[in-house]
């Protein structure tokens, strides 16, 4: 007879429910967050199992990961759609859930969450620190023009084109002669230099990893796509393969317009905003520098510039960006470049 285990993870331990075919319970406890002392508790009581499921969260990735590696059936569920039916029970504890979720992998009413890969996650942690100390240099510079305006001084904008040591510069300047001022600022010049050097060695690595990955060349094609973003979209999607069709990558990113129908009522609202928000950001300044700023035609630029004239610059650039997503895709799975006239060109 077929077994089911459910699993709910949390730092330090693990709630398990082993559950029969019929729903009969096997095995109700307690083990360490461990993959080794998860399989071992469920060979002690159940032997073979059909399937493991457990929620998405801060250990699931490499949970799966590591139980896969030892050939386990595990599947990590979506914890969003697995609250739904976690919510109906009247009491919540970790011992129940595990149970809910057996009771989902029996009847096998959940969705799969991708286990992205490796390389992936290391790709997306190089772009995440990236973005995090370019935030923490833009949070050092408004505090300081922030706090200046107390005092009457007005900093000058940094100039396209001209390193943040004139941001630096002028700052010295500033505040020299006034003790407190030269007190304050000091420790701030100096962290803003600091994450102004690292944020270039970052920038650095990712135009290497650009440059040798073929992929992010072929992406790279595409107009108003940068090296960040194409490197951005490869760590997002993973597998382009997981998508039945082109298009479904553009829901997957929460770039398509939410829908409600029941009975005679049938709208759709804004964009559903789903998925990875930075991706979805990046793909949304790819589509604005598209519009506004690529001067060379193409057909994906003439039909961008038709619906602003019919919805509106913001309506449009949303549109291109997922019209942007969906070409990108196609471009991963076909193994071809961006196409910037439609007739074939001479041999």
């Amino acid at each position: 007879m077929k077994r089911y285990v459910g699993l709910d993870v949390s730092q330090d331990a693990c709630a398990m429910c082993i559950l029969e075919e019929d729903g009969a319970c096997v095995f109700e406890g307690v083990c360490p967050t461990d993959p080794d002392a998860i399989l071992q508790a469920i060979s002690d009581h159940a032997g073979a199992v059909e399937r493991i499921v457990h929620e998405s969260g801060p250990l699931s990735i490499w949970l799966s990961r590591e139980l896969a590696v030892r050939g386990a059936p595990v599947v990590c569920i979506d914890a969003r759609a697995a609250n739904k039916a976690l919510s109906a029970r009247m009491n919540k504890s970790d011992r129940s859930d595990a149970e809910a979720l057996a009771q989902l992998a029996r009847a096998g009413w959940y969705r799969e969450v991708h286990i992205k890969s490796e390389d992936s996650d290391r790709l997306r942690l190089l772009l995440s620190a990236r973005d995090r100390l370019i935030r923490i240099r833009m949070d050092i510079e408004g505090q300081t023009r922030g706090i200046l305006k107390t005092f009457g001084i007005r900093l000058g904008p940094v100039r396209a084109g001209r390193s943040r040591r004139s941001f630096r510069d002028q700052l010295e300047e500033i505040v020299s002669g006034d003790p407190i001022l030269e007190a304050v600022f000091a420790c701030l010049i100096a962290t803003h230099k600091i994450v102004c050097i690292e944020a270039t060695k970052l920038d650095a690595e990712i135009q290497a990893n650009a440059k040798q990955s073929a992929l992010a060349r072929r992406l790279t094609t595409v107009p108003g796509v940068g090296p960040i973003i194409a490197l951005s979209f490869i760590a997002t999607i993973d597998d382009p393969a997981r998508f039945r069709r082109a298009v479904d990558v553009g829901a997957y990113l929460g770039l398509t317009p939410r829908r409600y129908q029941s009975g005679k009522t049938d709208w759709s609202g804004r964009i559903s905003k789903r998925g990875d928000s930075a991706m979805r950001k990046l793909l949304y300044e790819a589509a604005n520098i598209l519009i506004q700023r690529v001067t060379r035609f193409s057909p994906l630029k003439s039909w961008a510039m038709r619906l602003v004239q019919r919805k509106g610059l913001k309506k449009a650039t949303v549109a291109t960006a997922r019209k942007l997503a969906v070409i990108l895709t196609r471009l991963w799975r076909d193994g071809t470049t961006f196409a910037w006239t439609k007739e074939e060109l001479p041999a």
